[in-house]
């Protein structure tokens, strides 16, 4: 027996891909979740799913750029599931193109999902983490914070993604808040199917080439990233915050 209280936990991009692997684990782990989405019928559709395997979870739509939306969306959350202590800031979009070849629209769009949507989501829910003196934020960052061909505004903002959360870590430590960051490699999801479309190549074959550069040799899938959010959310983790996880099958350089 155990004197936890049930955490609510806030996913961003939660409707498919790898917010969707994270709150199912998430979940499974017994926290309620809210699946916070721009598209709220993945979101509610995903919602379902957990719901349906015995847990509690939410759909509800969300535009992590637009501050509005952002207070609007963790309000509900506190309404319906109570006040929320976990935050995983997955929500991400691509927009990559050669540098010479990439719009201001490109740029700030990413920005503004990645760096903004970071910013305002976790801004709006630490209050939450402050009172309650305890409290997990996980920011998704990628191994593109390395550098990448084709993805200098990606890149730019999954690096920032790391500044961001080693800062947060630093003001929120005192009050019982961590904050980590998860770089993942390739993982599967509709995204990368939609980068070896860009490509004009297979899926299959994309993955082929990408795997030999990847120590393990193969290539992730949402529940790695999942089982890293998991630890960072965790009650054992309260002694690690500031750090940067690259689950991404072996070293990058």
């Amino acid at each position: 027996m155990t004197d936890t209280p049930q955490r609510v936990a806030i996913v961003t991009g939660g409707g498919r891909g790898i917010g969707a692997g994270i709150g199912r684990r998430l979940a499974a782990d017994g926290m309620k979740v809210a699946l916070l989405d721009l598209n709220v019928d993945d979101a509610r559709e995903t919602a379902q799913a957990i719901t349906d395997d015995g847990g509690t979870a939410i759909g509800l739509a969300v535009d992590v750029a637009d501050e509005q939306s952002v207070a609007a969306a963790v309000a509900s959350v506190e309404a319906e599931l109570g006040a929320p202590t976990v935050l995983v800031n997955n929500a991400g979009v691509l927009r990559d193109n050669l540098l010479f070849k990439m719009s201001v629209d490109d740029w700030d769009t990413v920005m503004g999902v990645h760096l903004r949507g970071a910013f305002l989501m976790s801004r709006e829910v630490q209050k939450h983490m402050v009172e309650a003196k305890w409290g997990r934020i996980v920011n998704l960052s990628s191994s593109s914070a390395l550098g990448n061909r084709g993805q200098s505004n990606y890149s730019a903002a999954k690096a920032g993604m790391q500044g961001f959360t080693k800062t947060l870590a630093i003001e929120l430590g005192p009050f019982g808040v961590t904050a980590n960051a998860i770089a993942p490699g390739l993982i599967e999801t509709a995204m990368t199917h939609a980068t070896a479309e860009r490509l004009r190549v297979s899926f299959e074959a994309f993955a082929t080439e990408a795997v030999k550069t990847i120590p393990v040799r193969r290539i992730g899938q949402p529940a790695d990233i999942a089982a890293a959010a998991s630890f960072f959310c965790s009650e054992g983790a309260s002694f690690v915050s500031g750090q940067v996880l690259y689950v991404a099958g072996g070293p990058l350089d």
